[in-house]
């Protein structure tokens, strides 16, 4: 596929926080990008992935999505969307893989215990806390702390939703060391990454709430756009079994969308010639189509409704909520319960004190919280698999 005009250039790509200089041929011919992918791989926050909640925390079944098989979705789904429009499909798919690592144990739960227990020192913001675990966290190289990403990296993964005019302390903190220029949009390899997870996860999540049973049939035909998908999959194979059939329409939805954002992007970047029009363009470029985006935001709502808000749901996020406060608050009491090696790192004071256990905090797997609360408290939280 030939590079557009305005696709992000590894070749020209932006600096490294510490410089340019790497291994080269030694590991392999790659682009910047390429690395950047590579690194966030090969990360210990990506793998911890696969114990962090998508939709059900620490679920039993091994075919409900976590972090890190909808990042892998995610990826797909960016890649295909990159290929099509002429971007740089290995700056999309890092943007990708990197852009839940910031989450802590419990997903939106528990974000917002780390949010409540911050709020004197800052608060706590998962995307912020992405950059944080990229840029300062990680440190796997003898010279410097991070995986030293590109710029273009960096600032997708700081704006990917859009422009950011009041930054929290952490995001505003990296900006200061880095500046990523966090008030104009980003390039369309973010922008589109950033719609291949609102893809992935509102039809995923439909399939994992039907597995779960918290979805029905009837539930998802009262969306007219459902309603008209599943017609048509049942005229297309009239004596399927109705899981199958169910599958296909998600499958279907997603190719939907996918390509309504494909063709709806290339309109509105016709006739710009480099990634710094897309940035100077002052609005959103890559994404769905007026019609597209009016029929995802009735799925949202009723993904909230039905699923995101179900009682089981509820209840397991207020247990998650307790575990991570227990943590917090045991750990701002006696740093001596973290291991050594975050114990040297502590600062002495707040809030500098405070941010440092909420990195540790926010690092840890739902399971690891569990069994870390279990130690600590002496008791094992119930009810947090809820499925």
């Amino acid at each position: 596929m030939t590079r557009a005009p305005y696709a992000a250039d590894p070749a020209a790509c932006g600096p490294r926080e510490f410089g340019g200089a790497d291994v080269g041929e030694r590991r392999g011919p790659r682009s910047a990008f390429q690395r950047d992918r590579d690194r966030i791989v090969h990360s210990m926050s990506f793998r911890r992935l696969k114990s962090k909640t998508q939709v059900f925390i620490a679920p039993d079944g091994d075919h409900y999505r976590t972090r890190l098989t909808h990042s892998l979705e995610v990826a797909q789904i960016g890649r295909v969307i990159a290929r099509a429009l002429g971007l740089d499909e290995d700056l999309t798919e890092a943007l990708c893989l990197a852009h839940d690592l910031g989450h802590p144990p419990f997903g939106h739960a528990g974000e917002a215990a780390l949010s409540a227990a911050m709020e004197r020192h800052g608060g706590f913001c998962h995307n912020a806390q992405a950059l944080r675990t990229v840029m300062r966290i990680e440190c796997p190289y003898p010279q410097h702390d991070g995986l030293n990403l590109t710029w273009d990296l960096l600032e997708g993964l700081a704006k990917h939703n859009g422009p950011v005019t009041a930054p929290g302390w952490a995001l505003a903190q990296l900006d200061a060391a880095f500046p990523l220029d966090l008030t104009t949009w980003p390039s369309l390899e973010a922008q589109v990454a950033a719609v291949a997870d609102d893809i992935a996860y509102d039809n995923h999540d439909i399939d994992d709430g039907l597995r779960a049973g918290f979805l029905s049939l009837d539930d998802l035909l009262s969306l007219d756009f459902l309603a008209d998908q599943w017609r048509t999959v049942e005229k297309r194979f009239p004596n399927a079994p109705r899981e199958r059939l169910l599958r296909e329409m998600i499958r279907d939805q997603i190719g939907l969308m996918v390509n309504d954002v494909i063709d709806h992007t290339a309109a509105q970047v016709r006739g710009m010639g480099s990634v710094a029009e897309v940035r100077a363009a002052g609005r959103q470029l890559a994404g769905f189509s007026p019609a597209m985006a009016a029929q995802e935001r009735r799925l949202k709502s009723f993904m909230y409704e039905r699923l995101y808000f179900h009682p089981e749901q509820i209840s397991a996020a207020e247990k998650a909520r307790d575990v991570v406060a227990r943590l917090y608050a045991a750990y701002a009491q006696d740093a001596t319960l973290m291991p050594e090696d975050w114990q040297a790192r502590l600062p002495a004071r707040d809030p500098e004190r405070a941010r440092v256990i909420a990195d540790f905090i926010a690092g840890m797997s739902d399971r690891f919280a569990m069994q870390a609360v279990a130690r600590i408290y002496g008791f094992q939280p119930e009810g947090l698999i809820n499925v």
